[in-house]
Protein backbone atom coordinates (compact mmCIF):
# COMPACT_ATOMS: atom_id res chain seq x y z
CA UNK A 1 0.00 0.00 0.00
CA UNK A 2 2.95 2.38 0.36
CA UNK A 3 6.39 2.96 -1.13
CA UNK A 4 8.79 4.66 1.26
CA UNK A 5 11.13 7.58 0.73
CA UNK A 6 14.15 6.70 -1.42
CA UNK A 7 12.87 3.09 -1.69
CA UNK A 8 14.17 2.59 -5.24
CA UNK A 9 16.48 5.60 -5.51
CA UNK A 10 19.43 5.00 -7.86
CA UNK A 11 18.11 1.63 -9.12
CA UNK A 12 19.90 2.14 -12.40
CA UNK A 13 18.80 -1.20 -13.89
CA UNK A 14 15.08 -0.44 -13.61
CA UNK A 15 13.60 0.06 -17.10
CA UNK A 16 9.83 0.17 -16.66
CA UNK A 17 7.52 0.67 -13.72
CA UNK A 18 3.85 0.07 -13.05
CA UNK A 19 2.60 1.15 -9.65
CA UNK A 20 -0.56 -0.86 -8.87
CA UNK A 21 -3.86 0.59 -7.67
CA UNK A 22 -3.17 -0.88 -4.20
CA UNK A 23 -0.43 1.70 -3.59
CA UNK A 24 -1.93 4.78 -1.92
CA UNK A 25 1.22 6.68 -0.94
CA UNK A 26 4.80 7.19 -2.08
CA UNK A 27 7.62 8.93 -0.27
CA UNK A 28 9.92 11.64 -1.55
CA UNK A 29 12.80 10.49 -3.77
CA UNK A 30 11.11 7.07 -4.18
CA UNK A 31 12.47 6.55 -7.71
CA UNK A 32 14.99 9.38 -8.00
CA UNK A 33 17.87 8.87 -10.42
CA UNK A 34 16.61 5.60 -11.88
CA UNK A 35 18.35 6.75 -15.03
CA UNK A 36 17.39 3.83 -17.28
CA UNK A 37 13.68 4.02 -16.51
CA UNK A 38 11.80 4.67 -19.78
CA UNK A 39 8.14 4.05 -18.86
CA UNK A 40 6.10 4.84 -15.74
CA UNK A 41 2.43 4.10 -15.04
CA UNK A 42 1.09 5.37 -11.74
CA UNK A 43 -2.02 3.49 -10.59
CA UNK A 44 -5.33 4.87 -9.43
CA UNK A 45 -4.63 4.48 -5.69
CA UNK A 46 -2.07 7.29 -5.45
CA UNK A 47 -3.41 10.78 -4.66
CA UNK A 48 -0.09 12.65 -4.78
CA UNK A 49 3.07 12.10 -6.80
CA UNK A 50 5.73 12.92 -4.20
CA UNK A 51 8.25 15.73 -4.22
CA UNK A 52 11.38 14.63 -6.11
CA UNK A 53 9.72 11.25 -6.74
CA UNK A 54 11.24 10.74 -10.20
CA UNK A 55 13.83 13.54 -10.38
CA UNK A 56 16.77 12.67 -12.59
CA UNK A 57 15.11 9.80 -14.46
CA UNK A 58 16.67 11.27 -17.56
CA UNK A 59 15.64 8.47 -19.95
CA UNK A 60 11.97 8.48 -18.98
CA UNK A 61 9.91 8.82 -22.16
CA UNK A 62 6.34 7.80 -21.35
CA UNK A 63 4.37 8.79 -18.26
CA UNK A 64 0.80 7.79 -17.41
CA UNK A 65 -0.66 9.32 -14.26
CA UNK A 66 -3.58 7.58 -12.53
CA UNK A 67 -7.08 8.98 -12.37
CA UNK A 68 -7.03 9.68 -8.61
CA UNK A 69 -3.80 11.71 -8.53
CA UNK A 70 -4.70 15.21 -7.35
CA UNK A 71 -1.23 16.74 -6.93
CA UNK A 72 2.07 16.37 -8.75
CA UNK A 73 4.64 17.36 -6.14
CA UNK A 74 7.55 19.78 -6.40
CA UNK A 75 10.32 18.65 -8.75
CA UNK A 76 8.53 15.30 -9.20
CA UNK A 77 9.84 14.83 -12.77
CA UNK A 78 12.52 17.52 -13.00
CA UNK A 79 15.43 16.64 -15.24
CA UNK A 80 13.50 13.96 -17.16
CA UNK A 81 15.00 15.30 -20.36
CA UNK A 82 13.71 12.55 -22.69
CA UNK A 83 10.09 12.70 -21.52
CA UNK A 84 7.91 13.08 -24.61
CA UNK A 85 4.50 11.67 -23.69
CA UNK A 86 2.41 12.54 -20.60
CA UNK A 87 -1.10 11.29 -19.91
CA UNK A 88 -2.66 13.15 -16.98
CA UNK A 89 -5.40 11.58 -14.86
CA UNK A 90 -8.92 12.93 -14.51
CA UNK A 91 -8.61 14.22 -10.91
CA UNK A 92 -5.44 16.33 -11.21
CA UNK A 93 -5.81 19.73 -9.49
CA UNK A 94 -2.29 21.03 -8.93
CA UNK A 95 1.03 20.83 -10.74
CA UNK A 96 3.57 22.04 -8.18
CA UNK A 97 6.74 24.07 -8.57
CA UNK A 98 9.48 22.64 -10.79
CA UNK A 99 7.39 19.52 -11.50
CA UNK A 100 8.63 19.25 -15.11
CA UNK A 101 11.68 21.53 -14.82
CA UNK A 102 14.09 21.00 -17.74
CA UNK A 103 12.03 18.28 -19.44
CA UNK A 104 13.53 19.40 -22.72
CA UNK A 105 12.03 16.54 -24.76
CA UNK A 106 8.42 17.60 -24.20
CA UNK A 107 6.90 18.88 -27.43
CA UNK A 108 3.31 19.40 -26.31
CA UNK A 109 1.39 19.52 -23.06
CA UNK A 110 -2.35 19.53 -22.53
CA UNK A 111 -3.19 20.58 -18.98
CA UNK A 112 -6.55 19.06 -18.01
CA UNK A 113 -9.61 21.15 -17.18
CA UNK A 114 -9.46 19.84 -13.59
CA UNK A 115 -6.18 21.68 -12.82
CA UNK A 116 -6.50 24.96 -10.93
CA UNK A 117 -2.86 25.80 -10.26
CA UNK A 118 0.42 25.67 -12.20
CA UNK A 119 3.32 26.28 -9.81
CA UNK A 120 6.48 28.34 -10.08
CA UNK A 121 8.99 27.11 -12.70
CA UNK A 122 6.76 24.11 -13.47
CA UNK A 123 7.86 23.88 -17.12
CA UNK A 124 11.00 26.02 -16.84
CA UNK A 125 13.48 25.40 -19.65
CA UNK A 126 11.30 22.90 -21.51
CA UNK A 127 12.95 24.14 -24.66
CA UNK A 128 11.32 21.54 -26.94
CA UNK A 129 7.82 22.59 -25.95
CA UNK A 130 6.01 23.97 -29.00
CA UNK A 131 2.38 23.62 -27.90
CA UNK A 132 0.60 24.19 -24.57
CA UNK A 133 -3.10 23.83 -23.95
CA UNK A 134 -3.99 25.35 -20.57
CA UNK A 135 -7.20 23.94 -19.07
CA UNK A 136 -10.16 26.22 -18.46
CA UNK A 137 -10.11 25.90 -14.64
CA UNK A 138 -6.54 27.12 -14.12
CA UNK A 139 -6.69 30.25 -11.97
CA UNK A 140 -2.98 30.87 -11.39
CA UNK A 141 0.20 30.46 -13.39
CA UNK A 142 3.27 30.75 -11.18
CA UNK A 143 6.44 32.77 -11.62
CA UNK A 144 8.73 31.44 -14.35
CA UNK A 145 6.19 28.66 -15.07
CA UNK A 146 7.09 28.54 -18.77
CA UNK A 147 10.27 30.62 -18.71
CA UNK A 148 12.83 29.72 -21.37
CA UNK A 149 10.41 27.53 -23.34
CA UNK A 150 12.14 28.69 -26.48
CA UNK A 151 10.12 26.45 -28.84
CA UNK A 152 6.72 27.79 -27.79
CA UNK A 153 5.07 29.49 -30.78
CA UNK A 154 1.56 30.41 -29.67
CA UNK A 155 -0.28 30.66 -26.39
CA UNK A 156 -3.84 31.11 -25.19
CA UNK A 157 -4.43 31.94 -21.53
CA UNK A 158 -8.05 31.02 -20.64
CA UNK A 159 -10.56 33.35 -18.99
CA UNK A 160 -10.26 31.42 -15.71
CA UNK A 161 -6.70 32.69 -15.05
CA UNK A 162 -6.70 35.55 -12.55
CA UNK A 163 -2.97 35.75 -11.83
CA UNK A 164 0.21 35.25 -13.84
CA UNK A 165 3.50 35.35 -11.92
CA UNK A 166 6.63 37.28 -12.78
CA UNK A 167 8.64 35.95 -15.71
CA UNK A 168 5.96 33.32 -16.44
CA UNK A 169 6.76 33.39 -20.17
CA UNK A 170 10.14 35.11 -20.13
CA UNK A 171 12.56 34.20 -22.94
CA UNK A 172 9.90 32.41 -24.99
CA UNK A 173 11.50 34.12 -27.95
CA UNK A 174 9.59 32.21 -30.66
CA UNK A 175 6.14 33.25 -29.45
CA UNK A 176 4.33 34.87 -32.35
CA UNK A 177 0.76 34.75 -31.00
CA UNK A 178 -0.51 35.33 -27.45
CA UNK A 179 -4.15 35.55 -26.37
CA UNK A 180 -4.93 36.45 -22.78
CA UNK A 181 -8.49 35.89 -21.56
Amino acid sequence: TSIGSSAFENCTGLRSLTIPDSVTSMGSYAFRSCNRLTSVTIGNGVKEVPNYGFTGCNRLQTLKIGNNVEIIGSSAFSGCSELTNITFGSSLEEISSNAFYECTGLASVSIPNTVTSIGNSTFYNCSGLTSVNIGNKVTSIGSSAFENCTGLKSLTVPDSVTSIGSYAFRSCNRLTSVTIG
